[in-house]
């Protein structure tokens, strides 16, 4: 808890910088490759978490990772956080600064659950649907297949959800059935 609270003020100071000096896009795009980092390399998130490993090593691995490959700005950022000691920071930074960057350009974020992958007419009418239903100019769709729904999808868009699945329907019959008034229960 504390520590989103922490790497949020961080994210909130490192937007407000990139967009100062007009490197919004490139430190997004270090963030979005930090983050990817972290998701691929279990043993790198360790690594910056391990109160054993000491900060000068953890320093000469993310220079040795990211220096000259990201912009200033986000190794500026690296820098501060492994003199402090808050390298374990580092991900959850990473991961909320996409949704920083999401809310600054007003895009909106939504996730779609089907049988089978989209085509590109399915996928722009979602699209659209969900920029109705969340008042955002842009989208950013997440598509997960899972065969386990028979047919139809589920859409989440923010705290909405709008299940048209087959599985979500035959559940719902089921229990009607199971509540059946004309036969008596002894």
């Amino acid at each position: 808890m504390a520590d989103s609270r922490v790497a949020s003020r961080y994210v909130k100071s490192l937007l407000g910088l990139a967009v100062e000096q007009g490197a919004l896009e490139p430190v997004h795009q270090d963030m979005q490759l930090f983050a990817q980092v972290c998701r691929n390399s279990r043993d790198f998130v360790l690594m910056l978490k391990s109160p054993i490993v000491r900060h000068e090593k953890k320093r000469v691995v993310l220079e040795t990772l990211f220096k000259g490959k990201v912009h200033p700005l986000t190794m500026g950022i690296i820098e501060i956080l492994t003199k402090k000691n808050r390298e374990p920071l580092l991900p959850a930074i990473a991961s909320e600064f996409h949704v920083a960057y999401n809310n600054y350009k007003g895009i909106g974020k939504a996730s779609i659950t089907s049988t089978q992958p989209l085509d590109a007419k399915l996928r722009s009418e979602i699209e659209q649907l969900v920029k109705k239903l969340s008042n955002k100019k842009e989208v950013e769709l997440e598509e997960k297949v899972d065969k386990d729904l028979i047919g139809g999808f589920v859409l989440n868009v923010g705290d909405r959800q709008i299940d048209a699945s087959v599985k979500s329907k035959l559940k719902t019959l089921k229990l009607k059935f199971s509540e059946n008034p004309f036969v008596k229960e002894f």
